[in-house]
């Protein structure tokens, strides 16, 4: 059993946004642009004259018989004037069958112009909503791959926050959700500029050859979104504390895998602002990164000499399969740290790859997959410490791998230190291309230098608006003395770069906690006693990047990080600095609310339901909300009824779409949790 609602929100950063994203959109000029719903072809004639003097092809066509469009006031002289310029004119061609017609078989169309469409006579929303959605699934079928369709709409009937006033959700055309139902997104609302079409005189008012109000009138820009991808399963072989094992990757992360953001030369803004933060640090400390190569998987030892994590929020693995690599295939010397210098502009060489880790992938069944109990990601209830289900888990922080690297640099330090006191100790220390400098950033002269490594770590949460289940962690650590308050200059340089953004400090015991609003801690330093010296204060410091880069480039949504679409990077191809902020390629996307409810047994394990709502729903639900239960007093069951809030700023998404993600849930549940949906 399941209901629905549609919602719509208006964030208050999104009517700047709009208003900066007139001036800043740039839509070339078309090659092929075809006009359809046209009555006496002023418009198609003005845009000829517009177009005159470029290479661009015009095609005008319009409902009518040639004859009853020739009745129009002026029809005559403005098809002459479309045919002299080199324009075609077609009749009785139907917009919401553009595939049917004949003279267009064959054709794709750079642009698709529908201006002020309406039914005809008098018409209500709820029809002209259907000829916006039926037009919608008809031109897709005539548009170019990076195409455009152009809709000008009165002030008020598009239903989006451009309008203003704005309509009531339910007496508007929801133009937006009209164009996803045919996988289109709106990627941009500005004016109509109808005084640079001179000779444009709207006709079809209820039928006649009266004019619509279009002086407020908004143009509404449509673009093809990318389509939804199935999820893969991944299957990883590496090597983990002396054994190649191999696992599968849970199917709701698969899409976070190798995805490269932080890899040296890219242009995301995780990696932006990571080296806006290094650059930033190493104006202060010597920064050094690695880039040596750590698996995803963690032994439940590594983690327990090093971390305090909930185990909870760990994503438990089972092995495939688990094989001890012989002496004679390793050796710690091919497992170099690969340790260097920021460089003028701050950036490093810090790799978000797995050069030791090979991945397969296979499609997953989406409803009836065999395999489908290794998939679900087990979670606290399902962990054997005897077992080997309890030994591995994803890592859920970057800490244990940096304590065993901070381990070997000090080896490698050691010995080369004992290698320097056979020859007098008048040598500096030289690790892996890094010499001992004089004072920078330390105290009471000493050096203080901070290693850092970067990478992505899971965290398995429930499903929520800022509830990260992958993002890339940085970690830094340094060693200083304690009369010099390590935190609290670390802190002060923190609050520093990023109370610009929002990000305010919270003192802490044991250290500091940065907080920003509407995500709450977006990172922690942490300090404890040094374990050669008391004298001497360790300090961690560890910054969530993705919620950072959400902060620093005013994006909406965290799941933009992961979009393919590659207007994303574009865009910071173009303004990679911090503080400049994004501009939407997807506008004003609709929400999609659903109820589910299900019996289930004595046993509920709600982490499973979240793995399987973001596998089903492809990432797009963004709030779970439990409205309700009910235990049975006789048969040993519950009931319980969610709430689901569908809503993708990367993909269109529509009631359509949103359902069937909805039905495929259900399935799962079925199939995989064995519960029953009432």
């Amino acid at each position: 059993m399941f209901s629905f609602r549609v919602l719509q929100r208006l964030t208050e950063g999104e009517g700047q946004r709009l208003k900066s994203t007139h001036s800043i959109m740039s839509i070339s000029p078309s090659r092929s642009i075809l006009l359809v719903g046209e009555g006496n072809f002023s418009f198609s004639a003005s845009a000829s004259q517009l177009y005159s003097e470029t290479e661009t092809s015009l095609t005008a066509t319009c409902l009518q018989h040639q004859e009853d469009a020739l009745r129009h006031e002026g029809a005559a002289d403005n098809i002459k004037i479309v045919k002299d310029s080199g324009g075609a004119v077609l009749f009785e061609v139907d917009c919401t069958k553009l595939g049917e017609c004949a003279s267009l078989q064959g054709r794709v169309f750079d642009r698709v112009v529908f201006n002020f469409p309406h039914c005809g006579r008098k018409s209500g929303v709820k029809k002209n909503r259907n000829l916006l959605k039926n037009f919608f699934l008809s031109c897709v079928q005539v548009l170019s791959e990076d195409g455009e369709v152009h809709v000008g709409l009165c002030n008020g009937q598009g239903g989006t926050p451009a309008d203003h006033p704005q309509r009531e959700w339910h007496n508007s055309w929801q133009v937006a959700a009209m164009a996803a139902e045919a996988h289109l997104i709106l990627s941009d609302v500005r004016p109509f500029e109808s005084e640079k079409y001179r000779s444009y005189k709207c006709t079809g008012y209820r039928s006649q050859d009266k004019g619509f109000h279009v002086e407020k009138g908004l143009l509404h820009v449509f673009t093809r979104s990318l389509p939804y991808t199935p999820a893969q399963v991944l299957k990883v072989e590496e090597a983990v504390e002396g054994d190649r094992v191999q696992y599968n990757i849970p199917a709701e992360l698969s899409n976070y895998i190798n995805r490269g953001f932080l890899c040296s030369g890219s242009v995301h803004p995780v990696r932006l602002v990571q080296d806006f933060l290094l650059k930033g640090l190493a104006e202060k400390w010597s920064v050094s990164m690695t880039t040596e190569t750590i698996p995803f998987l963690l032994t439940t030892k590594q983690l327990q000499t090093c971390c305090d994590i909930d185990s909870t929020h760990c994503y438990w693995i089972h092995l495939l399969q688990k094989d001890l690599i012989s002496d004679t295939n390793t050796s710690t010397d091919k497992e170099k740290d690969c340790l260097i210098f920021l460089d003028s502009q701050g950036r490093t060489d810090t790799q978000d790859s797995l050069s030791a880790t090979r991945v397969t992938s296979d499609k997953v069944d989406r409803v009836r997959s065999k395999g489908a109990e290794s998939l679900r990601s087990a979670c606290s209830l399902d962990v054997d410490p005897e077992g080997e289900s309890g030994l591995y888990m994803l890592r859920p922080s970057l800490l244990p791998q940096m304590e065993k690297l901070l381990t070997k640099k000090e080896q490698l330090i050691n010995n080369a230190g004992s290698h320097g006191d056979n020859e007098g100790n008048n040598k500096s220390v030289e690790v892996e291309g890094h010499k001992k400098e004089g004072p920078h950033g330390g105290c009471n002269g000493v050096t203080s230098l901070l290693f850092g490594i970067s990478g992505l770590v899971f965290k398995n949460v429930t499903v929520n608006l800022w509830a990260l289940p992958a993002f890339h962690e940085l970690l830094l650590r340094g060693v200083f003395p304690s009369e010099c308050e390590p935190v609290k200059l670390l802190g002060q340089r923190l609050e520093t770069l990023l109370t610009p953004y929002g990000v305010s400090l919270v003192a802490e015991q044991g250290g500091l906690r940065l907080m920003a609003q509407p995500m709450g801690c977006v990172g922690k330093v942490l300090a404890s006693i040094a374990s050669d010296k008391i004298s001497n204060v360790s300090v961690t410091v560890s910054l969530n990047l993705d919620l950072l880069a959400v902060l620093l480039f005013s994006l909406p949504d965290w799941r933009l990080l992961w979009s393919h679409d590659p207007r994303f990077l574009q865009h910071f191809a173009l303004h990679s600095s911090p503080g400049k902020p994004f501009h939407p390629f997807s506008l004003f996307p609709e929400h999609f609310s659903f109820d589910i409810s299900f019996w289930t047994g004595p046993t509920w394990e709600e982490k499973k339901f979240h793995a399987l709502i973001r596998e089903a729903s492809h990432g797009t639900v963004e709030q779970v909300k439990l409205i309700d239960t009910f235990s049975h007093p006789d048969l040993s069951q519950t009931s319980y009824c969610y709430r689901l809030i569908y809503h993708s700023n990367t993909h269109a998404l529509s009631h359509t779409k949103a359902l069937q993600f909805h039905k495929d849930l259900e399935s799962f549940l079925t199939s995989r949790l064995q519960v029953t949906i009432r």
